[in-house]
């Protein structure tokens, strides 16, 4: 026992001493060496020794990148390899051998949407972001409180989301208003930008007397525009929702269509805006579509710090009888992510 714990001290000393020397060449000469983190969104991220915290710069001010590490790489046309770059004379233009086929590629720097090493730990691959707003006014002693936690995992061929969000207010002479969130995704990765999504998304939500909606998805979807600016996937399948209602005993069951949506804008400065619409056309009861739309706009700050204004809607043509057919939040608040 004691000689494979000394192994592992061993081998852990030894991994975080080892020298990784990644080369950046900027299109103003200046060169940067160190360790590259992972280039996502049009930002790439790289730990050097001369700096306490990473530096992070616009891929498009890159000329020339070399490594001699293993690498996911995510191509515009949706192609994916598993190699290493290396640089050649021609500006803006790198060398990717896929270890996969040992085939060499010429590729355009413009063409990379993203770069994760395929040797990063656990928690290099985690992204965690946390966020909250405190409404308090005298008048009425209104007391409102907004939660959102967005956690990620990205591996080579897949990556899962979850996330929760939570609303809550009290007010006098009203009842108290809650809304609670959740959404658990895994994407699998396929050729050409196609994509396998699953998920199991939950609500609660007093305003449409929804005391807890769960709905399970399976479907195909394709990335239509995947850039260093901004990505856009539709998807569609199958969902089958399983709801009940206050005050109802009885749950309802119903199985439905789902088409579905993301678009995600990143290069606009320190902002970012994601919008997602999803439609559930319902194959088991007649007439009836559901319709969940969000829009989350993002300005980031130092220190990882930033600020959200959301906007979340919910549509149902046939609720329950007596509550609302629609539901709408707008909110704000400010939070804290982990690269």
């Amino acid at each position: 026992m004691k000689k494979t714990l000394l192994l592992f001290f061993l081998l852990f000393f030894l991994k975080i001493n080892a020298q990784i020397s990644d080369t950046l060449v900027l299109k103003n000469n200046d060169i940067i060496i160190g360790e590259i983190k992972t280039m996502n969104k049009g930002i790439l991220q790289i730990e050097t020794d001369y700096s306490k915290e990473d530096f992070k710069l616009e891929w498009k001010h890159v000329k020339n990148v070399s490594s001699d590490r293993i690498y996911i790489i995510n191509l515009s046309n949706g192609n994916l390899l598993n190699g290493k770059i290396l640089k050649i004379e021609t500006p803006g233009k790198c060398e990717i051998t896929n270890i996969e086929t040992q085939t060499k590629s010429i590729i355009d720097l413009t063409d990379i949407v993203r770069i994760k090493p395929v040797d990063e730990s656990f928690w290099g691959r985690l992204d965690a972001s946390f966020d909250a707003g405190i409404k308090l006014t005298k008048a009425q002693s209104l007391q409102q409180l907004t939660i959102n936690v967005n956690l990620g995992y990205t591996a080579k061929k897949w990556y899962g989301t979850a996330t929760y969000k939570q609303i809550q207010s009290i007010q006098d002479d009203s009842d108290p208003i809650r809304r609670i969130d959740t959404d658990v995704s895994y994407i699998h990765l396929l050729p050409k930008d196609y994509f396998i999504p699953l998920s199991v998304v939950t609500l609660k939500n007093t305003e449409q007397d929804i005391d807890l909606r769960i709905v399970s998805k399976a479907g195909y979807g394709k990335y239509l525009i995947h850039s260093n600016k901004k990505y856009w996937g539709v998807a569609s399948g199958l969902s089958f929702n399983h709801e009940r209602f206050t005050g109802v005993s009885e749950a309802n069951k119903s199985l439905e269509l789902f088409l579905g949506s993301d678009l995600n804008l990143y290069d606009i400065g320190d902002f970012s805006i994601q919008s997602k619409v999803n439609f559930f056309p319902s194959l088991t009861e007649s007439k009836r579509i559901r319709t969940d739309f969000s829009v989350d706009t993002k300005y980031d700050l130092p220190l990882d710090f930033f600020i959200k204004l959301s906007f979340i809607y919910n549509y149902d043509n046939k609720p329950k009888e007596g509550a609302s057919k629609d539901d709408y939040v707008f909110q704000t608040t400010f939070g804290w992510k982990l690269d």
